[in-house]
């Protein structure tokens, strides 16, 4: 794992070496305080401006050094249970909080930040929307530090649908959208970018698909013990297997990770994507596209997951995440101090320069990108907000429903079979 440093602060800390030489004899040198913070970025606009908030924070704490890790989203989750068992844990890391999350504060590797949300009066913790405070708390504990939210939907290239005679305005149902991914295949356009490799980018289909066909209230109950093989879960995985019947994805779809997907996307090889809140950015098309340009920011149109006739969902119920930072049980004390300057301090800053949506009450003014302004106009009319399965299930359980997911849309396995795996998975949680 590279460690990237602040390129301000190893500048600094060049400048320090020398200072104490010369000034050892006569002042004592304090100590210096380390945090360790693991995140997961591959966009070097983004890493610019993680690097410069760290460096900002050194720059006014001169005796704390911000040492960063980045690691790939599937080597990140494959690594992090190891590094908290180790003397290389991490400071603070990020996390989309649900099941995962709750594994995690059961294990005693990560801290209760419950005290430094209520401190001064709750101070922090009215800073912050809610709905995302509750979203990362467990059992009344809040376990993670809220940053942003997000919400999957479906990106289109508007000249490849023109080209197929598809009006996107159109597609208010399921069978809407199988029509529209059947009139593209037929014009010669491949429908969608696909990630198999990866696996969870398929699974926001039949997490959506499940919600549309259950409503709140039959998932929650699913969730509560009543398992996840009736009716409802019945249909939302034939209808992705039927979807997958139609051929919709790129040549070599099971073997493209995100990046891979995002290129074919950004590079015009597909028509539609369903994918995170900054898809269509101006940033993300250009890290993502090989010729590193990407569609133009007006051949992007977006709308909402479509319902499915007779299903108990609403088109305003939302599929996304839910991110912030968790610290781990040993870091410095300085460490909740720093995490307090990221995301209130300096929410702003990342809601115009990263493309996100902060959870930070009233940074939404600073969101400036017109695709992430109407990803954010649609999650404040949000009847409910499902945190990515794959984590609010728990890492087992997630891991099944993420390969039963690829499963079901390359016809591997029937809605049936994929049923029982998930429920088997779930009952070994209960």
């Amino acid at each position: 794992m590279s460690v990237i440093l602040g390129r301000l602060a190893r500048q600094r800390r060049l400048f320090a070496l020398t200072t104490v030489a010369m000034l050892a004899a006569i002042v004592p040198a304090s100590a210096q305080t380390t945090i360790k913070w693991l995140h997961l970025e591959a966009n070097p606009d983004r890493l610019a401006t993680w690097e410069d908030i760290a460096a900002a924070y050194e720059e006014a704490h001169p005796d704390v050094t911000i040492e960063f890790q980045f690691l790939e989203n599937e080597a990140f989750k494959a690594k992090l249970p190891t590094l908290l068992q180790s003397n290389e844990a991490p400071s603070m890391f990020y996390t989309w909080g649900g099941g995962v999350l709750k594994a995690q504060s059961e294990t005693g590797a990560i801290r209760d930040l419950t005290a430094a949300m209520d401190a001064d009066g709750g101070a922090w913790r009215n800073a912050i929307s809610p709905a995302a405070v509750d979203g990362l708390s467990i059992d009344g504990k809040v376990w993670a530090a809220p940053q942003q939210s997000g919400l999957v939907s479906f990106f289109y290239n508007k000249a490849l649908f023109e080209q197929a005679g598809v009006d996107a305005t159109a597609i208010a149902t399921w069978d809407d959208y199988l029509a529209a991914v059947s009139a593209l295949k037929e014009a010669g356009i491949t429908p969608i970018a696909g990630g198999g490799g990866d696996k969870w980018p398929i699974h926001f289909f039949w997490s959506y698909l499940a919600m549309r066909e259950l409503g709140q209230d039959g998932f929650a109950a699913a969730k509560g013990g009543e398992g996840f093989q009736g009716e409802g879960f019945l249909r939302a995985s034939q209808k992705l297997a039927d979807l997958g019947a139609l051929e919709p994805f790129q040549e070599g779809y099971l073997g493209a990770n995100w990046p891979d997907t995002q290129a074919v996307f950004a590079d015009g090889r597909a028509a539609m994507m369903l994918a995170f809140e900054n898809t269509a950015t101006p940033s993300n098309q250009a890290n993502a596209a090989t010729d590193g340009k990407g569609l133009a920011s007006d051949n992007i149109g977006r709308f909402a997951f479509p319902v499915v006739e007779g299903g108990a969902g609403l088109i305003t119920d939302d599929f996304g995440g839910l991110n912030g930072w968790v610290v781990t049980t040993n870091a410095p004390p300085e460490t909740e101090d720093f995490i307090h300057f990221l995301t209130i301090e300096n929410a702003n800053l990342l809601a115009e320069r990263n493309s996100t949506l902060p959870t930070a009450l009233g940074s939404d003014a600073s969101v400036k990108d017109p695709s992430l302004a109407d990803s954010a106009a649609q999650m404040a009319k949000a009847t409910w907000h499902q945190n990515y399965l794959d984590q609010d299930l728990g890492p087992n359980v997630g891991r099944v429903v993420n390969d039963m997911s690829v499963e079901l849309v390359s016809g591997g396995v029937t809605p049936e079979e994929a049923l029982q795996q998930i429920q088997d998975a779930f009952s070994m949680e209960m």
